[in-house]
């Protein structure tokens, strides 16, 4: 009889560690990041135009972006995620991002972040760029924030 309301206890105890794990399980975070142009000198405020949106989800330490961009006066080339050395502040990049090779088009990718760029993301500190073929310093730029 005593071994019955252990077994007992015991199952019960499993099944409520069981059902207890997805709630427990970390929530995505969504973020997000406004696309827009800003020239770095007088010589390339003439050759940048555009706009575009991007969502990004952290799950764990998975990141991943998706987003579209338009408006380019030229074709995209590339486009990657940049840590600033401190909020609003231009870094170096830490991730190439797909991108459409077009004046308009989607951006997208996917990584795995290390903790301290976690703390980089949660304090505002990563921001999307995307250069075209006339402005490789960034013809687009959106820092990502909640």
């Amino acid at each position: 009889m005593a071994f019955k309301r252990i077994a007992m206890a015991a199952v019960i105890g499993a099944a409520i560690i069981w059902l207890a794990g997805p709630v427990t399980a970390q929530t995505p975070e969504p973020f997000k990041a406004r696309l827009s142009w800003a020239p770095i000198s007088a010589v390339e405020r003439a050759s940048v135009a555009g706009m575009g949106s991007v969502s990004a989800v952290l799950a764990g330490r998975r990141l991943s972006v998706t987003g579209t961009f338009e408006g380019l006066q030229t074709p995209a080339t590339v486009g990657r995620v940049h840590r600033g050395v401190a909020k609003g502040v231009r870094g170096p990049s830490v991730f190439d991002l797909m991108v459409t090779k077009g004046t308009s088009g989607s951006i997208s990718g996917s990584f795995d972040l290390t903790p301290e760029q976690v703390e980089s993301l949660r304090a505002g500190r990563l921001y999307i760029q995307i250069d075209s073929e006339k402005t490789s310093e960034g013809n687009l730029w959106g820092w990502i924030s909640r």
